[in-house]
């Protein structure tokens, strides 16, 4: 009995360590496999580090404003009898664009005119008069002054007619009509809008530490979303000489020529300010940053071979970068870059130091310093 037991324990021993060794053997080989794997490279797109000379450039947000601009409005109190304008139009400077009814003013001056005429029959006797001695010269005298007073009451009534001639100040374009025809108008009444729509004035802030950099004819680039592809191009043309005491902004103004009338007054426009000193930098697009919260990285696309086999491929280095300003899909690299190493674009988060990658550039889209996307 004893011997069976054994013999049933041995059995049972023996095929433990069977199996022990076969799964010790598939480890050992697994591990084998593992330490010798290679993964496969990953697909990247890739850019060369270059030098470009970027002006520096102050941004702000403006807005347009009519070099001449003022709303046409009533300076005496009558009816309208007469529209000469049509809403939206161009006018010249002097071009009539209301009449108010002045038939009362017209009698006034055919009175005050008959007593300018009488006033200068009085006048002229009382010089003969006085030349033969028979009146005073205090006589002649008040009746200089009744003559002058007389002409200049008439004078008076046709500067009140001719204010109800309302005409334009200057050359623009008229805005909607506010009145009507047989409206009572009263002093400073709004007529209609008239501005001067070329050329134009973009009025912008700038914080007081880029004051020194600042200086009259400075070129400025003016864009938004109403402008013509490519912006506005203008000058600086005023600079205020203080500062706003609550945010110690300077205002600078500039003039833009406008001859298509796309730019209207009260748009908001991006304004850039490009300064005269020019720097160099190296670019990446910004597509090939790795942003961490230890810094930023790239990976650096290099080409290695390999010591045994004597293939050659593509590995990458991943290299913390310091970046400095942006435009458009760039980003300037103040250091950890030279001019001429290729950095990888896309799909950088896969990535990891010593990598094994394949270079395909066809779909990659292109990285613009001004990228201006479709409209979906």
């Amino acid at each position: 009995m004893f011997k069976k037991i054994a013999a049933t324990v041995l059995s049972l021993l023996i095929l433990i360590g069977a199996i022990v060794g076969i799964k010790v053997l598939q480890i050992k080989t697994l591990i084998a496999q593992g330490a010798s794997y290679v993964p496969p490279p990953d697909t990247v797109s890739t850019a060369t580090v270059v030098a470009q000379n970027w002006p520096p450039t102050l941004t702000a947000v403006g807005s347009l404003s009519a070099v001449q601009g003022v709303t046409v409005a009533a300076e005496l109190d009558g009816k309208i009898v007469g529209l000469e304008f049509e809403a939206g139009q161009k006018v010249g400077a002097g071009d009539v664009l209301v009449r108010q009814d002045v038939r009362a003013e017209s009698a006034q001056l055919r009175s005050a005119e008959a007593a300018v005429d009488l006033a200068k029959l009085n006048l002229d006797r009382s010089k003969q008069l006085l030349a033969k001695s028979t009146i005073s010269q205090s006589q002649l005298d008040a009746d200089t002054v009744a003559y002058r007073q007389a002409v200049a009451a008439a004078e008076n009534i046709r500067a009140a007619i001719d204010k109800k001639t309302i005409r334009a100040p200057f050359a623009g374009r008229l805005g909607v009509r506010l009145v009507n025809l047989g409206q009572f108008l009263k002093a400073g009444d709004p007529i209609v809008s008239l501005q001067a729509p070329n050329p134009m004035f973009a009025d912008f802030y700038l914080p007081q530490q880029d004051l020194s950099r600042l200086a009259l004819g400075e070129p400025v680039k003016l864009t938004g979303d109403a402008f013509p592809t490519g912006g506005v191009e203008g000058r600086i043309t005023a600079i205020n000489p203080d500062l706003d005491t609550a945010t110690r902004n300077v205002r600078i103004q500039a003039t833009v020529q406008n001859p298509t009338e796309v730019l209207r007054p009260g748009m908001f426009v991006d304004v850039a300010v490009e300064l005269p000193t020019t720097d160099r930098l190296l670019v990446i697009p910004a597509t090939a940053v790795l942003n961490a919260p230890y810094g930023d990285t790239v990976f650096v696309v290099e080409d290695h071979t390999d010591a045994k086999t004597g293939r050659k491929t593509k590995v990458v280095r991943q290299q913390v970068v310091r970046l400095g300003v942006t435009r458009g899909d760039f980003v300037a690299v103040t250091t950890g870059l030279k001019a001429g190493e290729v950095v990888a674009t896309s799909g950088v988060f896969r990535l990891r130091p010593g990598h094994a990658v394949t270079v395909d550039n066809t779909l990659a889209p292109p990285a613009e310093l001004a990228p201006k996307p479709n409209d979906t």
